[in-house]
């Protein structure tokens, strides 16, 4: 067990509040967060020609040429003021969130289980949890789910997520 600070790059899209896991490391280098931002830039699953800006902090972690792999595909890249958290409230809201719904609930040994959580979380997120500024849609809804019909022939069904720390909830006939 080496219980040693990991570090976490996500990215959260402001429009569908959805959130991506980029990298996990105890050792954040600039050159470690660059290689983050080119995996997400040719991860197929992201569609960055939707996304005008990036909003990141000040940290040191974050070279130039960081900013250049967004700029690169016509994101501009904005830079918070100096200790000034809520230029990026819903960046620092997800990450409050993640700490206290998960991370400070559990024991993470090592950057492996680190990734393990954070990708189960960000599945949970992403798939079930509501957004009020979705309409109570999750991330990856597009559409409400029909409304449940017959009741009394229907039986809730509870999903244990994180090993019972989160819930997921669902009708199954």
């Amino acid at each position: 067990m080496d219980l040693r600070r990991v570090y976490a790059v996500v990215f959260l899209e402001h429009g569908t509040r959805r959130l991506r896991l980029a990298g996990v490391t105890a050792h954040p280098t600039a050159q470690w967060t660059v290689r983050q931002a080119r995996n997400l830039a040719v991860d197929p699953g992201v569609r960055l020609e939707s996304l005008r800006f990036l909003v990141r902090d000040r940290d040191g972690k974050y070279a130039d040429s960081f900013g250049t792999v967004f700029e690169s595909e016509t994101i501009e890249v904005v830079r918070t003021a100096p200790r000034s958290p809520r230029m990026n409230a819903h960046g620092e809201r997800v990450i409050g969130t993640l700490r206290r719904e998960a991370l400070d609930h559990l024991l993470i040994r090592n950057e492996t289980r680190a990734r393990r959580v954070l990708d189960e979380y960000a599945r949970y997120h992403n798939g079930h949890r509501p957004r009020q500024a979705r309409g109570r849609l999750s991330p990856l809804a597009e559409r409400r789910p029909a409304p449940v019909t017959g009741l009394s022939t229907t039986r809730l069904l509870r999903s244990r997520v994180l090993g019972g720390l989160l819930s997921e909830y669902g009708y199954v006939a």
